[in-house]
C-alpha cells in the first residue's frame, strides 16, 4: 500500500490494550486515511479504524503463531474499505433490489415531552409494540397519535413491559445520570473476567484445550479448523462471526425455527457461514454434539436468555473446558437494564449520541455555564452515519475471540470475553480523540464493492475491511438460505481469494 502512514491513533492503542495484547505489535499496522468518510460530530471514523485495526492485528498475530512465522504479517487499513464495510447493509443488493433496513414502525416519534425511538423490524417486536399501545393493526398515523399523548419515559417502560422495544431520547447529561450508564462506565471495553471459582484472568476451566494444528502461510487463514457455534442475530454478533468465517473458521449459525432471521439481514451477514434451524429443547442431543466439538461459542442474545439451556459461561466452562465463550449484549450484563433487549439505533438514542448528532456539524459545544440539556429540547434527533456501534463492537468481538485463541495456543485454557454496544458507545462519546483526516481522495464505495451469485440471488456486497499480508480478500462462500444447512460440523476446504 502506498502513501500509508503508521497509525498513531490512541483509539487503536486503547482497543489493543483492552484485548490484553502486546503493544509492540502495533508497529505492524499502517493506515491510508481518507477525508469525508463516516463524517459526524463524534469521531466515528477513528472508532471504526480502531476496531477493524485491532481485529486485523489479532488475526495476523494468530496466523503468525499457527503458521510458524518469525514476524507478524503487516496489517493494512484503508478508511475507504472500512467505511464501506461499516455501511454494508446499505450497499447490499439482491438481484438488483435494495433491502429495506428499517421497517415503517422502526423510527423516531414525537411524545408529549420529547422523543422516543422504536424498533419493530421483527414481526414479534412489532406485535408487542402495537399491543403496548392498544392498537389493533399497523398504522403509523395511529401510532404517532398514541405516542404524542404520552411521555417518553412512560412509552419506554410500557413498551418494555410488553416485550417490545422503545427508548426515550436522552442527552449525554441525562444518560450520565442514569444508573445503567454508571454500570457501563465502570466496566472495561472488553471484559475478560472469569466466572466465580473458575480460574484467573478470564480463563475458563482447568483442563487444557485441544491445540489447533499448524496452518499454511499462503493463504494465511488464522482461524482455519476452528469450529464456531454462532448463536447471534441482527448485525453486531453476525459481523463478528462473519469475520471469523472470512479467516477460515467453520462457522455454524443456529436459529430457533420459530424466530428465523430476516432474509435480507442474513444476506448481508451470512457470508462464509452455514445456517441451521434448531430447537434447543427438542433437539438437545444434536446441540450437545455441536457443543462437545466446538472451539468457540458466540452468544448474542440478551444476558440470561439462554441460561435455561445450559449456556451460561459458568456452565459452559464447567462442562467444556478450553472453550472460548464470547458474549455480546446491548446494555451490558449488569445494572437495571442488563436483561433488556436492544439494538444499535436504540443505544444511540439512550446514550446521548442521537442528541449530539442532532446539532449541525459546525455547531460548537454548549457554553460551560449553560444548564444541562434535556432530550425534550432536541428539535430533531440525529444518528451516526453508520450503525457504528454494531459494526465496531462486532469487529472487537471477533478480535477478542482471536486473541483468546492465540492465548489458548500458548496456555491451553479457554476464555470468557464480553462486550456491549453501550460500552462501545461510552468509548465513542468519552474516550476517542479525532485524528488526521488524510489527503487521499475518497471517491465513493465502488472500489470495495463486488458481486457474486448465491442461493439468495445475485448479490452486490461490501468486501471485508480486515486486511493483512497473505490474508483472504473475500469470503470463500456466499450466504445460503437461512436454516437450510444440517446442524453438524463440516470441514470446508475451498480456498478464498488472497490479496
Amino acid at each position: 500500500m502506498t502513501d500509508a502512514s503508521r497509525v498513531p491513533a490512541t483509539a487503536l492503542e486503547y482497543a489493543w490494550s483492552a484485548l490484553g495484547a502486546d503493544p509492540a505489535l502495533l508497529t505492524r499496522v499502517s493506515c491510508l486515511p481518507r477525508p469525508a468518510v463516516l463524517e459526524a460530530r463524534l469521531p466515528v471514523r477513528e472508532l471504526a479504524r480502531a476496531c477493524v485495526g485491532a481485529c486485523a492485528l489479532a488475526a495476523a498475530e494468530l496466523g503468525a503463531r499457527r503458521a510458524g512465522l518469525t514476524e507478524v504479517p503487516q496489517v493494512r487499513l484503508d478508511d475507504g474499505a472500512i467505511a464501506t464495510a461499516f455501511t454494508s447493509e446499505r450497499h447490499l443488493l439482491v438481484d438488483g433490489r435494495a433491502p429495506v433496513t428499517f421497517a415503517p414502525l422502526s423510527r423516531f416519534w414525537r411524545t408529549a415531552d420529547g422523543w422516543v425511538r422504536t424498533h419493530a423490524n421483527y414481526p414479534h417486536h412489532r406485535a408487542r409494540l402495537l399491543a403496548a399501545l392498544d392498537l389493533p393493526k399497523e398504522d403509523p398515523e395511529a401510532v404517532a397519535a398514541a405516542l404524542a399523548e404520552r411521555s417518553a419515559g412512560e412509552v419506554e417502560e410500557s413498551v418494555y413491559a410488553a416485550g417490545g422495544l422503545a427508548v426515550a431520547l436522552r442527552t449525554p447529561e441525562e444518560w450520565a445520570a442514569h444508573e445503567q450508564a454508571a454500570e457501563v462506565a465502570r466496566r472495561p471495553l472488553v471484559e475478560r473476567e472469569a466466572p466465580a471459582g473458575e480460574g484467573r484472568d478470564g480463563r475458563l476451566g482447568g483442563a487444557r484445550a485441544r491445540a489447533l494444528p499448524p496452518i499454511d502461510a499462503a493463504p494465511l487463514l488464522p482461524a482455519a479448523g476452528v469450529r464456531v457455534l454462532d448463536l447471534t442475530r441482527v448485525i453486531a454478533g453476525p459481523v463478528a462471526t462473519r469475520t471469523l468465517a472470512l479467516l477460515g473458521a467453520d462457522v455454524l449459525r443456529v436459529d430457533p425455527p420459530h424466530l428465523p432471521e430476516l432474509t435480507d439481514q442474513h444476506a448481508d451477514t451470512g457470508f462464509g457461514k452455514r445456517s441451521a434451524a434448531l430447537d434447543l429443547a427438542a433437539d438437545r442431543r444434536v446441540f450437545e454434539e455441536l457443543l462437545a466439538a466446538a472451539d468457540v461459542v458466540v452468544i448474542g442474545y440478551r444476558p440470561g436468555a439462554l441460561d435455561r439451556f445450559g449456556l451460561s459461561p459458568q456452565e459452559l466452562a464447567a462442562r467444556w473446558p478450553g472453550l472460548v465463550v464470547a458474549q455480546l449484549s446491548a446494555w451490558g450484563a449488569g445494572g437495571p437494564w442488563g436483561g433488556r433487549r436492544g439494538f444499535d439505533s436504540l443505544v444511540q438514542v439512550a446514550t446521548g449520541i442521537a442528541a449530539l448528532e442532532a446539532a449541525p456539524a459546525d455547531d460548537s459545544a454548549r457554553r460551560p455555564d449553560a444548564p444541562p440539556a434535556r432530550g425534550g429540547s432536541v428539535e430533531r434527533p440525529g444518528a451516526l452515519p453508520a450503525q457504528a456501534l454494531d459494526h465496531g463492537t462486532g469487529y472487537l468481538l471477533a478480535a477478542a475471540v482471536l486473541r483468546a485463541l492465540t492465548e489458548r495456543q500458548e496456555h491451553g485454557y479457554g476464555r470468557w470475553v464480553r462486550l456491549s454496544l453501550a460500552r462501545t458507545a461510552w468509548w465513542l462519546t468519552h474516550g476517542i480523540r479525532p485524528a488526521s483526516q488524510g489527503t487521499v481522495a475518497y471517491d465513493g464505495p465502488g472500489a470495495w464493492l463486488t458481486e457474486r451469485d448465491s442461493p439468495l440471488g445475485r448479490l452486490r456486497y461490501a468486501l471485508p475491511p480486515v486486511s493483512f499480508a497473505g490474508g483472504p480478500a473475500d469470503w470463500a462462500r456466499p450466504p445460503g438460505v437461512p436454516g437450510a444447512d444440517e446442524a453438524r460440523w463440516e470441514r470446508w476446504d475451498a480456498a478464498p481469494r488472497v490479496d
